[in-house]
């Protein structure tokens, strides 16, 4: 827990760290140790990110959001409007995708709305986790929570089993943020706000044949509204006295509002752009998603994977504080990236690399004939699970099959969809998990907790089981909150005489509820440079809607099951 809380450690190697001191001191044994890897909700995860993948890639879902947003109406409107397609994407896809999906009409509508990207980007964080607590395969945590269910009741939940409380608090939760939450955000970017571009930091390559003196050249960009962070010469930067000169062929480091062009025909210097080829293309604002194939490795990456078409043009703000020529940073999660190239060219390769565009200045193209098939598929997936009660695992690997197979899905999207930090996360934890039930721990738990809450009424203990779940997950991966409390809520149902899987639900739903803060959810953490966020923004607009999370599932709960 301590490891968790510290994100100093990648969760997946916290967990396998915690199954192998289970191993050393006897709480698992090494024929249990390994079979998270072969546990039907592990496999379940891997096959739905699949299956999702290719719904992203095929432009349908895009294209439903945009269609579903009424164009002409008011702010509030078009902004529950998104909401609740991001939500619906959410239940049925990861909620990364749901988010990908999504972002850039959200910053689309704030734009024609002359608001800052920040009142509806939170808001859509937050629609796209409250989505995943609607469906069995919503989020990751709710397979585990039915896996759970099986070991300890003898049956897995339904594909629609928690939808009752799920969607009752995705209502409320919704209604709030369209209509509430998103005025209690601070307005920040004031500028960003009348309409006026974001910042952006990029490069110009000083062409005068006689040398300029630093302070000059600093004029020069004040007066263009730019500011110049460093100047580099063969590669290495030069100190930055106004009494230096700048020579020709010197490389500057600029940080403005405008586009490199014309921050360089503003400013009077014999300067042009370093990727002046991209001046008549498109440019797109991106963030890098957690899975992104990018992650690591250099800015001109992109130029070699998308076969010299696009270009890194400029960064964000925050990639370029160590005042690094942009060729010699690496590419990080949650990066801003402004990419240049033909409409059609970014199109293509924004997907497939797992980036998160904010502006969005050309569509996706919609593969019709792809797109059908595999809604189709998905359709089919679910019908088996629903009506047929064939087991998750089954149904969406075999679907996984067939898109893989026919080339709904790319072939080198296959395995690059899977985000396998969360399944060695998930396989790791599971025995782990099982090892806190077997060796008593949840038992000496679940006495101590219940004997807190026994005598009191079923709404309050199911509201404090969620609460509890909730407070657990801001300081662990809501996975391995749901692995620990998981038996711990069974075990504190049967004490308090609680029907089991009113526990369960309840515990389903603290621990997808992380709004409080970035760090409980990627979705929260990705829209925080983007939305100019501090951490404190997230329990300004959160703390309500946790608070209405807990009343609302521990009422629709206590309706559901007070008789049973």
């Amino acid at each position: 827990m301590i490891l968790f809380v510290s994100e100093k450690v990648r969760h997946d190697l916290v967990a396998l760290a915690a199954l192998f001191a289970c191993l050393i001191t006897g709480l698992t044994t090494p024929a249990k140790a390994f079979a998270g890897f072969a546990d039907p909700a592990v496999i379940a995860v891997a096959a739905i990110l699949v299956v999702g993948r290719a719904i992203e890639l095929s432009g349908i879902a895009a294209a439903i959001a945009r269609t579903a947003i009424p164009p002409k109406a008011s702010f509030t409107i078009r902004l529950a409007a998104l909401l609740v397609v991001a939500a619906l994407l959410s239940a049925f896809m990861n909620n990364i995708a749901a988010l990908v999906i999504t972002m850039p009409i959200a910053t689309e509508i704030a734009r024609e709305s002359k608001r800052p990207p920040g009142a509806t980007l939170m808001p859509l964080a937050f629609a796209t986790i409250l989505g995943g607590m609607t469906t069995l395969i919503g989020t990751p945590a709710n397979l585990i929570l039915s896996s759970v269910r099986e070991d300890e009741l003898g049956a897995p939940f339904g594909f629609f089993a928690m939808t009752p409380v799920g969607v009752s608090v995705a209502v409320v939760g919704l209604a709030y943020l369209a209509f509430a939450g998103w005025r209690l955000l601070p307005v920040r970017g004031a500028a960003e706000k009348r309409g006026k571009p974001p910042w952006r930091v990029f490069e110009l390559s000083y062409e005068g044949q006689v040398p300029i003196l630093v302070a000059a050249a600093r004029r020069a960009l004040r007066a263009a509204k730019g500011r110049l962070l460093a100047v580099f010469r063969d590669g290495e930067r030069l100190a930055l006295g106004d009494s230096n000169s700048i020579a020709a062929g010197d490389r500057l480091l600029i940080l403005s509002r405008q586009t490199q062009w014309d921050a360089a025909e503003k400013a009077g210097l014999a300067t042009h752009p370093v990727q002046a080829s991209t001046a008549k293309g498109a440019t797109a604002r991106v963030v890098v998603a957690h899975g992104s194939f990018l992650i690591g490795l250099g800015h001109d990456a992109i130029e070699n994977r998308s076969e010299g078409r696009l270009s890194v043009i400029a960064v964000g703000p925050n990639t370029a504080r160590g005042k690094a020529m942009l060729s010699h940073l690496q590419i990080h999660a949650g990066d801003q990236l402004y990419l240049g190239g033909d409409s059609a060219d970014l199109a293509r390769f924004v997907p497939k690399a797992r980036l998160l565009e904010i502006d969005r200045l050309d569509r996706a193209p919609i593969k019709r004939g792809g797109a059908v098939a595999t809604l189709g598929v998905f359709a089919i997936a679910v019908l088996a699970i629903v009506v047929g009660h064939i087991p998750p695992a089954v149904a969406f690997l075999a679907a996984a099959v067939f898109l893989a197979a026919s080339r709904l899905v790319p072939a080198e999207e296959t395995y690059r969809s899977i985000d396998w930090s969360v399944i060695v996360l998930l396989a790791a934890m599971i025995p782990v998990g099982r090892s806190f039930e077997e060796s008593g721990a949840a038992a000496i738990a679940a006495q101590i907790i219940g004997s807190a809450l026994s005598g009191l009424p079923l709404i309050a203990v199911l509201g404090a089981i969620c609460a509890v779940a909730l407070l657990l997950s801001i300081f662990l991966n809501n996975v391995a909150t749901a692995i620990i409390m998981g038996p711990l809520a069974v075990d504190l149902a049967r004490r308090l005489g609680v029907p089991p899987d009113a526990a369960l639900l309840a515990v389903l739903i603290g621990v997808s509820a992380d709004f409080l803060t970035p760090i409980g959810h990627q979705n929260n953490m990705l829209v925080m440079g983007p939305g100019g966020y501090r951490f404190t923004d997230y329990g300004r607009m959160g703390a309500l809607l946790v608070v209405l999370v807990i009343l609302t599932s521990a009422t629709v709960l206590t309706l559901l099951y007070g008789h049973r």
